[in-house]
C-alpha cells in the first residue's frame, strides 16, 4: 500500500467510478483499475462491489475511506514541513464549550498570527466525547476535563477551571442547597459533561434530588434562566466573568473537591503532528499566565479576622 495507490482509490471514491477518476486525474482507466487492484492485494480484502459500470464500497472498503483520508492530510503536512522548515496543513482540536468561549480565544489568534499555514478546526463537545473522538482518530487532540488512560493517551496539563454555583440575586436555593429538592437544577444538555457529573455528585452527598432538571445547549441559556429565577446551575467561573449581565446573577462557592476541574490537552501517544506540537507550546505558555494571574487574585484576597 503505497500513497499514489490511496490518492486513487480516494479520486474513484469522491467521483463514484473509474471512468470518472480517470478523467478527474487525466490518466488511462486501465492505470486506474490497475491501482486500484493492486491497493485490494496489498490489503488481502476487495474494496468496491462491481456491478457492471457502477463501484459500491464493501465493508472493508467504508473502513479505509477516513484512513486514507487522514494518512493523505499526514502526508501532505510532512511535504510542506519538509518544504519549509515550518508546521503546516490542518488540526483537528476539540474543546470544552466552556473552554472554547473563556480560554482559547487569546491563544488561538496568537496561534494564527505565528503560524498562518496552520489552520485549527475546532470542535466542541462534552469531555467523554471528545475523548472519544480522539481514541476513533475522528480528532487530532482535544481539551478535557477527564482523566484518560496514560498508556494509550499522552495528557498536557493546562488550565484549572473553578466551578461556582450560581442562581438569581434573591435565590435562597444557594444559602440553602437542601431546597432543591422542592426546585430545579440548570445543566449543559450532554451527560457527558464533566461539570454536570460534578453537581449530581455533590447533590448526592447532600442527599438531595431534585425536582426538576432543565437541560441548556449553552452556558448563556443556564446565566438566563439562572438569573430569571428558574433554578441554580454550576459553571466555571472564568465563563461567568465574561458574561456580560454577571451582576444579575449571585454566586455560591463550593469546596475544592467539587470546584476545581483540571483540563488537559489529551492526544493519543502515536499523534506526531508538527504543527500540534507548535500549538502545545502555545497552550501551555496561555495556561502558566492564567495560574500566574490565578495566583495573584488569590495572594491579594483580604484574609479573614
Amino acid at each position: 500500500m503505497d500513497l499514489r495507490e490511496l490518492e486513487t482509490f480516494q479520486a474513484v471514491v469522491a467521483a463514484g467510478g473509474i471512468g470518472r477518476a480517470a478523467a478527474k486525474l487525466h490518466r488511462a482507466q486501465s492505470s486506474i483499475t490497475s491501482r486500484i487492484h493492486q491497493l485490494e492485494a496489498s490489503l488481502g480484502v476487495p474494496l468496491f462491489h462491481r456491478e457492471g459500470q457502477r463501484l459500491r464500497l464493501t465493508a472493508p472498503g467504508e473502513e479505509l475511506v477516513d484512513y486514507a483520508r487522514r494518512m493523505l492530510e499526514l502526508a501532505e503536512q510532512a511535504r510542506a514541513a519538509v518544504r519549509s522548515g515550518e508546521a503546516g496543513g490542518a488540526l483537528r482540536l476539540g474543546a470544552m464549550e466552556s473552554v472554547a468561549a473563556s480560554r482559547l480565544p487569546y491563544p488561538l489568534a496568537a496561534f494564527h498570527r505565528r503560524h498562518p499555514q496552520v489552520w485549527v478546526n475546532l470542535h466542541t463537545a462534552s469531555s467523554r466525547g471528545l475523548v472519544a473522538d480522539v481514541q476513533a482518530g475522528a480528532l487530532d487532540a482535544a481539551i478535557v476535563g477527564e482523566t484518560v488512560d496514560a498508556a494509550r493517551f499522552r495528557s498536557v496539563p493546562l488550565y484549572v477551571e473553578e466551578l461556582v454555583l450560581v442562581g438569581a440575586r434573591d435565590s435562597a436555593m444557594l444559602d440553602e442547597p437542601r431546597r432543591l429538592a422542592d426546585g430545579t437544577v440548570l445543566v449543559y444538555h450532554s451527560q457527558g459533561c464533566v461539570y454536570r457529573r460534578r453537581l449530581e455528585e455533590w447533590l448526592d452527598r447532600q442527599r438531595v434530588v431534585p425536582a426538576r432538571v432543565r437541560e441548556f445547549a449553552s452556558y448563556h441559556g443556564i446565566f438566563a434562566a439562572a438569573a430569571a429565577g428558574v433554578g441554580v446551575g454550576l459553571v466555571p467561573r472564568s465563563v461567568l466573568a465574561a458574561y456580560p449581565q454577571r451582576d444579575a446573577l449571585s454566586i455560591r462557592e463550593m469546596p475544592a473537591r467539587v470546584a476545581r476541574i483540571q483540563t488537559a490537552l489529551v492526544m493519543l501517544r502515536s499523534t506526531h503532528l508538527p504543527g500540534l506540537a507548535r500549538l502545545e507550546e502555545f497552550l501551555r505558555e496561555d495556561a502558566a499566565a492564567a495560574r500566574g494571574t490565578r495566583v495573584a487574585r488569590a495572594a491579594s484576597k483580604p484574609r479573614p479576622g
